[in-house]
């Protein structure tokens, strides 16, 4: 490495960038969860940094693994890096606050809904997608308004689908709507068509599974199955947001509601930025690209305002008011949630659809504010 080379890396103020780019991780939450962080990175540097220093990004591939995660932070922690900021999945997010916790590094969560990212209240983490009990809470509703009955949950027995799943069916039975429950891991997609079409009357099958199988096996086999072609498919951890959803199912994938964390309309510097993320992803870009623009925005201003030094660093969450791509964003203690939280993202149920002879996303339900 050159004198001049190592002179703009010590120079450099160091942040974590991790997210999924192998399997089993969702790849293309990873690919926009990249694209959001390289870009912010970039346009800070483009600004002229943090007080004269350039941002380096360290990205790292968590591959849905939490103990690669773990083992990740520390080396993070061994590099010096200022604060970490991404993640999609909330079982490794939650490794991951857990363990910057522990070393007291500051952990920006941009896309994990767990509630509890850490079994006590943590100082060092602040995260920008709403917790799981607020917007599934929202998805629920949405199920009610629409008038459904009865509503079948397909889950696989993790904490994310059970906490899920539990959220469900409490806001539905409020509402008087039946709710039954069929164990995705005891059967396969086609005996799950089965059950649904025999019991009768299911309005909407949830889909609380892994993606892509067994959810796209689960969506085939409802659309092929007669008795249910009246049934309506729900995805509300979001990745019918994604392209590849239609890419693997076509018109099957049509229809059906998810949940994503958009405004109805971006400003019009959050238009400027989807426009710039459009062209580096080839696509539009999905909710996840935008917050992980934002856990950028997040760490620069927490920088501004506090410095490097780590305590500080986290400590000025609780002050910070950031202009974030999708809104303003300032964090708060949320009763039942462990770590900082934006109270609250916008939240859009929405679902892909055909129209004019093209296809399109639908929004379905907004909610804009708590």
């Amino acid at each position: 490495m050159s004198a001049l080379v190592m002179a703009a890396s010590d120079r450099a103020i160091r942040v974590g960038g991790v997210m999924p780019l192998s399997r089993p991780g969702f790849l293309e939450a990873g690919r926009h969860l990249k694209a959001g962080l390289e870009l912010a990175v970039a346009d800070v540097n483009g600004l002229g940094g943090v007080g004269g220093r350039p941002l380096e990004l360290l990205i790292r591939d968590t591959g849905a693994g939490p103990a690669e995660a773990v083992a990740i932070v520390d080396e993070l922690h061994k590099d010096g890096v200022a604060a970490i900021a991404g993640e999609y999945h909330s079982i490794v997010a939650r490794a991951i606050a857990a363990r910057a916790t522990q070393l007291g590094l500051a952990f920006v969560c941009s896309s994990a809904v767990l509630d509890s990212l850490t079994d006590e209240p943590s100082r060092w983490v602040a995260r920008l997608a709403p917790a799981q009990s607020h917007c599934w809470r929202v998805y629920a509703e949405f199920l009610v308004r629409v008038g459904y009955r009865r509503v079948a949950l397909i889950s696989q027995p993790d904490r994310y689908w059970s906490t899920g799943a539990g959220i469900l069916r409490a806001v539905l039975g409020e509402a008087g709507v039946g709710v039954v429950s069929v164990d995705a891991s005891a059967t396969d997609a086609a005996d799950a068509a089965a059950q649904l079409a025999e019991i009768g009357g299911i309005a909407a099958a949830v889909l609380l599974v892994a993606y892509p199988e067994p959810a796209a096996s689960l969506v085939r086999a409802f659309r092929a199955s007669g008795a249910l072609a009246d049934m309506a498919i729900g995805d509300p951890a979001g990745r019918a947001e994604f392209s590849g959803w239609s890419q693997i199912l076509g018109v099957d994938g049509l229809g059906v509601s998810f949940l994503r964390y958009l405004p109805g309309r971006l400003g019009r510097a959050g238009e400027a930025i989807e426009r710039r993320l459009t062209e580096v992803l080839g696509e539009t870009p999905s909710f996840v690209a935008f917050e992980a623009y934002d856990a950028i925005n997040v760490v620069v201003a927490a920088l501004r305002a506090a410095g490097r030094e780590r305590p500080a660093l986290a400590a000025s969450f609780g002050e910070l008011t950031v202009a974030g791509t999708r809104g303003r964003i300032r964090f708060t203690r949320v009763p039942g949630v462990s770590v900082w939280q934006w109270a609250w993202p916008p939240i859009q149920v929405a679902a892909r659809v055909q129209t004019e002879g093209r296809r399109a996303i639908a929004v379905l339900r907004e909610q804009t504010d708590g």
